[in-house]
Order: C-alpha cells, then structure tokens, then sequence
C-alpha cells in the first residue's frame, strides 16, 4: 500500500539541495557505529522536523504581528504565569520609558519594576511595592479597566482579560485629552474648556452658557441663552435633573446621555453637575462631558475581545457565550438551537497560488454571504483559519436546516472575483443539534466537528448530521493514533515487498516497499487504515522516513541489478526536507541512488507545481528514479507528462481488474501504452491478478507488471528466500 495522501497545508520553501554523496556497499560495521548512525539520523530528522516546525511558526508569528501593529490601540498578550509573548508598536510607545526592557519570555513585574524604578509611574512613589502588588492584583482579576497616570502626564486606559489558555491580553488607549476634559471642568466657567451650563431647576432655561459649550455645541451663544435644557436632548431622553444631587458635585449616577448639535449630531455626554442659587433662584451648575470617543473606545475594544479582526464576524469565545445563552433559553422554551460548523474546501490552494493577501480578501467575501443567509437571531462566527459557524437560535428541524445547508453549499460554492481572477472553492457542514446531540456549547461544538469530519471524509461539498456513532469512531481513530505513535517509537512497524517483473520474460526487475503495521492485540493494521491517520496527524513524515531508511538498508542484500520503489506522501514533500532524508537514507545505507525510484501521485503535483518540480528535477539529477503512481485516476495527469519527464509510470489497478474482458479499460490502457512508448516512458500495470489479464498485457506490449499473480508482498526474509530460490533456477537453467 503506498504510503500518500492529499494533504493542503502550505508547503515549506526548499533550501538548497545538498550534494549528493554515493558510497559503496559496504558490510556492517561493528554494533557502536551502527548505533551511532542510528542517532545520527535521528538527529537529523528532529532538525528537519524542528526547522518544518519554526517555520511555519515564523508565518503564523508574522502574520499576527502584522495584524496588530495596525490596530491604533495597545495591545500585549502574556502566557499564564505573566511573561511577554507578543505586543504591538502602539503598546511599546505608550510604555516608552521602559520599551527596551520588554522582551518575549519577561516577566511583567520585573518590567514594572523597572519603570518604578526610573520614575515612569507617579502613582508609585515612596510606595513601590504596594504599588506593584496592586497593579499585579488587577492583571489577577481580569475584566474591569482602571486607568494609570504616566510620568509625562499622559493617562492610559487600561483593559485586560483572560485568554482560553490561562494568559491574558491586555488593551491599551491613550486617554490623556478625555482625562484632560474631565478634569478641566472645576476651572472657573467662562474660561473653562469643558461645555458648561447654568440652568434653572424648575423651567430647565438655560440661564448661561461658556464659549466652550456655544462652540461643542454648534449655537451661538445668545441662542443658546434663549433655549431650554431640553432642547439639547436627543430625542426620547429625559433631562437628567431628578438624578441630581442637591447638595454635591454629581456624575448622575454614571450614566450617560444623548445630546444633539445644532447639526444634529449626536454625542455622548456624561453630566457633572452641583447645586446652586443665582440670583435667589434655584439653578444647577452643569458640565457636559463630551465622552463620544470613549464610548467608541470601549465599543472597539469590546468587538476586538469578541470578534474577528479579518472579516468582522463574531470569534470563538463570543460564539460560545451566545451558544450558552441561547442553549438556556431553549431549556426554558422546551426548543432547541442548531450549530453548523464550516469549513472551506480547497482554501489552501488559493492561498498558494495567489497569495495570502487574495486568501484573506476570499474570507472576507464568505464573511459576506454567511451574513447575508442570517435570521436576526442567528449569529455567524470565524472559529479560525477557513472554518466557520452558524448558530440558529431556533432551529426548525433537521430537514428545514437540511435545506439551509444546501443553500449555504450551493451560495458559497458560487464563483468569487479575487483580483481580476475567478476562483472557486467548495463548503462542507457538520450539524450538532440540541438536546439530542448535546446541552452544553462545548458538546455542541465537539460533535459538530466530528459530523464536519464525516462530511470531509465523504468526498467534501456535503453535509452531514452529527450521529452517536461517530463519536465512537473518532474514540477508535484516537486510539489508532496513540498506538501508532508508540509503534513507530518501539520499531513495531515492519516493510515488505512485492515484486515488479518484466512480463514478457517474466523476469524479476525489483521491488516495491509497502509498510505493514502487526499490531500486538489488533493483529494485522491495514494501510487503508492506520496511513490516513499518520497524514491527518503529521506522523507519515516519520513513518515515511522509517520506510525509506529500512527499505534502502535492506535492499543492499539483494541482487545489484533489482531496483527498490518507495511512495512518497505529498505531505512529506509539503513539510520539506525530502531530499535530505533520500540523501541521508542512501548514504547511511550505501544503496546507490541509480537503484532506487520514487513513487508519486497526480495529487503532490497538484499541491504546487513549480516546487514540486524542481525537487524532483534534483533526485533525478541525482540518480534516483520518478515514478507516477495510480495513473488515469486524476484530472491533469497528461499536463505533468509535458512538465516533468518521468522514468516510469503505473497503470492504476482499478482499470487492469478485468481488463481481458472489459472493453472501457481496454481502450483506456491501450491509450496510456501508446503514449507511453511516444515518449519512450516504461509503463508498469499494477494489480495484475489472472492469467488472461496477463495475457493481454503482454500482447499490447506493456513493459512491465506486478501484482497477486506474481507474489503478494512479503517480509524482507521471505523475500531474501525466494531471490535465493530463484538465482538456484536461473543457474540450473
């Protein structure tokens, strides 16, 4: 079973290929260099996997980076135990007298002790401890915005609150000018910058007015003498008085209120205001805090903490909130509320071959037309790369959110105008419904992924609802996965090999690898099985490695003259770091690379043609063979012929089953045979199993053939057994 699958993720750029270097067969060397190439190796392929790691690491880091160094605001995110992992431009000039302390992995109390120590924090002086126990306390007791006064003056707004992991986030906003307003209103009226007014208690006339309150407000002066109060209230507010404290200077319980300009704009004020009497008439001393800007402030930072920076919908964390709330209001109604979980088929390939930027600009349309499907109470959320949620607050029944996702399958699915290019992607949905599937939002979600999972695995562009059975299969796929990881950690995997024979002599002519896995309580693990799962967790890059690296070792003790095929899975090619791992297998085990053939499918090519190519154009460089695997089964394998000159190409099995008497395969084989021997590339038929089919095989000329009629594949002392039964024919003969 070839060891592959079609994987998306963005490949890693390859470095320079090494030289290769041919050793000559040699005998086993004595037990310690054996082991010592044997760690060797392995540290090796934990640099190689290490580099794969930081790099895509790198990406994700810079791309982050690049997001927040935009935002006009503070932002600084710390791990659970309060060290710096991220900030952005804006958070180190608000901190600039101790910027040149921050450092990933520091600890925020030592910067803080720091800025104390220089002065930066007034609040600080002749206290510095205390003051730091406090600062550190509010960071404990996230959610609540405090604000710190700097020792140039400026005053900073300061929010913070948790992250899932146990970290925080923190928000910074300069608030300096808003603190400057509000402090300003204790000045004497007429010169005071802050819009004040002088009203009478009962009439609500206004009785005076400053410049600054004429100016904030868009009248003159003597106009606004000759209004009421309540002329200045937006429509539907109430005047505030009855709020008011007699006796002392008030902020009107802390509320706010709606004023209009002349122009009719609207603002947001906060009301000061005390008591007084003006020429024996009971009159109350107003000061109109103009608070707009930080209402604005504090809605950004409230939809940053609750939604998604690229396209604007609601993000994980406010998704589960309004999934809890609505979860106990159907409790309450005896409904029920449906969660649809989306992801995007094909993304990746748009953001390899347009770029990153045309990727986001694509969430951004989907954004759009998940909106545009939503009932006011549905809620539509980006739970992070190409995957995104629905919640409906009322769901209807499976067969009315049946229909809901064709429509979302069939309106996603419509082509997208990216950049004068047209691109087009697919949608596939799994469905959690309440109570049935689950009463709490993580249950929800959890069973959703598992019915998107089944949508995936069945071909993608479908939906699917969540069924008890599949948690079950997930549990059995985990399972697989642990003792696959202990498998290739306790050397349980083994490598066997089937014969390739040249069918008009019946003459061997190599072997191909195929891992097998005998599971100690399982028995024997099928490929089918056990491949899939190392591609979906990233282990098929060790298991590939482990397959090359035995299977190079122990074809040096076959004849010189037989040649070993190995496949490649595309996401070893993705990840990088190929070529060293041939190189490293080749010398270590002294098989010269003119013996040894790579096997691929249509599917790496489809990943990203030009890196693709050029590794290949290295091996083969090098001596190692190219082989197309499983050809006739895609959609542009003639494409890849004109763009890469194979050595070898594979008729896939399904359409040699029965060839002898099916007349469709037939034509299809006589046509791949044909443009085999125009480009004078050998042609392999795979699943050769009858004789009539071998037969007719070789009367159209096919080179060469392997399957069940000439061996299944066997273990390597198996098959060193029937090399040696063989060379003992050949020379009787």
């Amino acid at each position: 079973m070839s060891v592959r699958r079609d994987c998306r993720n963005k490949p890693r750029r390859q470095g320079p290929p090494r030289a290769s270097k041919v050793r000559p067969a040699r005998a086993a060397g004595p037990s310690k260099r054996i082991a010592s190439n044997s760690d060797a190796r392995a540290l090796k392929q934990a640099r190689a996997q290490a580099d794969a790691a930081i790099a895509k690491s790198n990406v994700a880091d810079a791309r982050l980076r690049d997001a927040i160094d935009i935002l006009p605001q503070g932002v600084v995110f710390l791990d659970p135990e309060e060290r710096y992992i991220l900030w952005n431009k804006q958070y180190a000039e608000i901190y600039k007298g101790s910027a040149d302390q921050f450092r990933v992995g520091r600890k925020l109390e030592d910067t803080l002790r720091v800025g104390v120590a220089r002065g930066n924090y007034p609040a600080a002086i002749g206290r510095e401890e205390a003051w730091i126990k406090e600062r550190l306390s509010l960071l404990h007791n996230p959610g609540q915005r405090h604000e710190q006064w700097l020792s140039d003056g400026r005053c900073v707004l300061i929010e913070e609150r948790r992250t899932s992991d146990g970290g925080s986030i923190g928000l910074r906003v300069d608030i300096t000018e808003m603190k400057a307003r509000e402090a300003s209103f204790r000045l004497l009226f007429d010169a005071n910058p802050v819009p004040m007014f002088v009203c009478d208690r009962a009439s609500r006339t206004i009785l005076d007015a400053n410049d600054a309150a004429a100016k904030h407000y868009g009248y003159a002066r003597e106009r606004l003498l000759a209004m009421s109060w309540t002329d200045i209230l937006a429509k539907g507010e109430d005047d505030g008085f009855g709020c008011l404290d007699p006796q002392a200077e008030h902020d009107s319980t802390g509320r706010t209120w709606k004023h209009c300009r002349s122009d009719g704009t609207l603002i947001d004020v906060a009301i000061y205001a005390r008591a007084l009497a003006r020429k024996d008439t009971a009159a109350v001393l107003i000061a109109a805090i103009d608070i707009t800007e930080r209402k604005q402030a504090e809605a950004r930072m409230a939809h940053m903490a609750h939604h998604d920076a690229l396209t604007g919908l609601a993000n994980r964390v406010l998704l589960r909130h309004r999934m809890t709330e609505k979860l106990q209001q159907s409790r309450n109604a005896s409904a029920g509320v449906a969660i649809l979980v989306i992801n995007l088929d094909n993304f990746q390939s748009v953001n390899d071959t347009l770029g990153h930027p045309s990727g986001d600009e694509l969430l951004q349309k989907v954004a759009d037309r998940l909106r545009s499907t939503l009932r006011n109470d549905d809620l539509a959320a980006r739970l992070g790369g190409d995957e995104f949620a629905v919640l409906l607050a009322s769901s209807g029944g499976p067969q009315e959110i049946g229909a809901l996702a064709e429509m979302l399958i069939d309106l996603i699915g419509k082509p997208y105008e990216i950049n004068g290019q047209q691109v087009l992607i697919g949608v596939s949905i799994g469905i959690a419904l309440s109570p049935g599937d689950g009463e709490d939002a993580d249950r929800l979600l959890k069973n959703a992924d598992m019915a998107l999972y089944r949508a995936k695995a069945d071909g993608k562009g479908t939906f699917h609802f969540f069924e008890p059975e599949m948690d079950a299969r997930m549990q059995s796929r985990r399972r697989l996965e642990v003792d696959l990881r202990k498998a290739l950690a306790n050397s349980e995997l083994q490598v066997h090999y089937q014969p390739v024979v040249e069918l008009a002599t019946g003459r061997l002519k190599g072997m191909e690898a195929l891992v097998r896995w005998p599971h100690p309580e399982r028995g024997l693990i099928p490929p089918s099985e056990f491949v899939p799962v190392a591609e979906e967790t990233g282990l098929i890059v060790a298991l590939g490695a482990f397959v090359l690296r035995r299977a190079c070792l122990e074809a040096t003790r076959w004849p010189s003259n037989l040649k070993l095929a190995v496949n490649m899975s595309p996401l070893q090619f993705r990840l990088g770091g190929v070529i060293a791992a041939i190189d490293s297998a080749l010398q270590d085990s002294g098989l010269p690379p003119q013996r040894l053939e790579i096997e691929i499918t249509e599917a790496l090519l489809l990943e990203k043609v030009d890196h693709v190519i050029n590794a290949l154009h290295v091996l083969r460089a090098q001596g190692v063979g190219i082989v197309m695997d499983d050809f006739g089964t895609g959609y542009s394998s003639l494409s890849y012929l004109r763009s890469f000159p194979f050595d070898r190409i594979k008729i896939d099995r399904s359409f040699v089953h029965d060839l002898d008497g099916n007349r469709d395969s037939q034509a299809i084989v006589r046509a791949i045979l044909t443009l085999g021997a125009s480009l004078g590339i050998t042609i392999t038929a795979e699943g050769i199993e009858t004789e009539a089919e071998l037969a007719w095989l070789r009367a159209e000329g096919c080179a060469d053939g392997q399957g069940y009629l000439f061996g299944r594949a066997e273990s390597q002392a198996v098959t060193l057994a029937l090399l040696a039964a063989e060379a003992l024919l050949n020379r009787a003969a």
